[in-house]
């Protein structure tokens, strides 16, 4: 059995007095880009991945759960209390349908999997979410507004992804973006992040707008006051200020705090590394090709980092500060029909369509695996404000690429899309057979900060998709 064993928090916990003055010095030095780098700290001398079809993964999620009878398991047989305003389309897949709002995705469906069953049984966004993000059920579940912490602090997919792979070169494993997700009271979700296996392993956090006219990442960015030489100059001081202090310390949290600014040195001074993140370097036409929503340029952002060498990467639907207080995101407890046709589903369907053309052209579709998902699905019937609730009794994700055969739907809800009528999915089978697509056996073992050993998932890999 392959094990990986924590380290425990180093540099962002229990800080030595020294090493608090490091800090200030790299602070007086004009250096913000180590404090980013605290959260990318993972076990360089990790396993040897084993043989596997996927390098990366992309993963879509739609904060706020959309309705599956109105996107990937439509009921046109059903009343209209249930079957909502939209029609089913045929798709290229004979005899596989999905709603109308879709008609570029349906275009594509020989490259995609369909689950129709998956299942939380939690109703509660940020305690279903954790279950989706990290395979492990909240306690206790339908838990709205829920915090980080124990006990529920289990790693999510990208911050054990990012134990178990490092970075690659300059470059994390595992980066989410745009923002994190969060409720309407502001609260975070739990499962974001690396949770116990410390804050050294935590995934980037990439806070940015990628559809803004002035997107920008600032820490990989050197402002005019810094060109490349005074850059230079300030590594050179840096290292005289090092140089003196102890060996012991150097090998101690302090050295991994050192190894931690080169990295962030070699990114500011590698244009190639930078360039993963300057959008501007897209052709127009690509970029068009996206949409110029704020979802749609954060794909096309997670296709570059894809290319540049990172494992996996969450894109969550952006959460702006205009969103209605009553439906925001696809929370569509109000309206919904308008919410889907004018606001949610248009730029979903050219993203994610846009993202399977792109890296099918490319020829890195069969070495990408592709998940679109949400923390749940809707209510079987309309409310009386022409919107859906919450639900996790049954839903759909999608798959693509990576080693995944496309062209299928796995499982089916029951006649009005309330509950799983065959080949149910829970949230850790869907996260065993990300892992499996990976590389990384499901058993592969992590340690809690009490030198347990856990597997990395609990759950079956869903063997009939692959």
């Amino acid at each position: 059995m392959l094990t990986v064993c924590d380290r425990g928090p180093r540099l962002c916990d229990g800080l030595t007095r020294r090493e608090v003055l490091h800090i200030g010095g790299l602070s007086a030095l004009g250096l913000s880009m180590p404090a980013l780098w605290c959260s990318r700290s993972a076990a360089a001398e990790g396993p040897v991945r084993p043989h596997h079809r996927a390098r990366s993964c992309i993963i879509l999620f739609l904060m706020g759960g959309p309705p599956q009878q109105s996107s990937w398991d439509p009921k046109p047989e059903a009343i209209d209390q249930v079957r909502g305003a939209f029609r089913p389309i045929a798709t290229s897949v004979p005899g596989v349908q999905i709603a109308e709002l879709m008609p570029r995705l349906a275009t594509h469906m020989e490259k995609l999997c369909v689950l129709r069953a998956v299942q939380t049984n939690d109703n509660a966004h940020s305690s279903s979410g954790y279950y989706m993000m990290t395979g492990v059920p909240h306690a206790p579940p339908n838990t709205e507004n829920a915090n980080p912490g124990p006990p529920n602090n289990w790693p999510a997919m990208v911050g054990a992804i990012q134990r178990l792979r490092g970075g690659a070169g300059a470059l994390p494993a595992g980066v989410r973006l745009p923002h994190r997700i969060f409720n309407t009271d502001g609260s975070v979700w739990p499962g974001q992040d690396a949770g116990f296996l410390g804050r050294n392993t935590d995934p980037w956090l990439l806070r940015c707008e990628p559809g803004s006219p002035n997107y920008r990442i600032d820490e990989f960015s050197l402002s005019a006051e810094v060109p490349l030489s005074r850059l230079e100059s300030r590594h050179g001081l840096l290292s005289a200020i090092d140089h003196p202090l102890d060996v012991a310390e150097r090998f101690g949290s302090l050295g991994q705090y050192d190894r931690q600014t080169q990295q962030a040195f070699g990114m500011l001074r590698s244009d190639r590394t930078r360039q993963a993140f300057d959008l501007q370097l897209e052709r127009a036409n690509v970029r068009a090709r996206y949409g110029a929503s704020p979802f749609g340029q954060s794909v096309l952002l997670a296709r570059r980092l894809v290319e540049a060498g990172v494992s996996l990467i969450q894109v969550n639907w952006y959460r702006g500060p205009d969103e209605p207080p009553d439906n925001p995101c696809w929370d569509s407890h109000t309206d919904e029909t308008a919410r889907l046709r004018n606001v949610l589903v248009p730029p979903t369907d050219q993203a994610f369509s846009a993202l399977l053309e792109d890296l099918d052209q490319r020829g890195m579709l069969e070495e990408t695996l592709v998940v679109c998902m949400a923390e749940f699905g809707r209510t079987p019937r309309f409310n009386n404000r022409g919107g859906r609730d919450h639900w996790g009794h049954v839903f759909s994700v999608a798959l693509a690429g990576g080693g995944v055969r496309g062209g299928q739907v796995y499982g089916a809800s029951d006649r009005i899309g309330g509950y799983p009528k065959e080949g149910r999915v829970l949230p850790e089978e869907l996260t065993a057979t990300i892992f499996h697509l990976l590389g990384h056996d499901p058993h592969t073992e992590i340690h809690d900060p009490q030198g347990r050993p856990l597997a990395i998932s609990r759950g079956q890999v869903i063997r009939a998709v692959l």
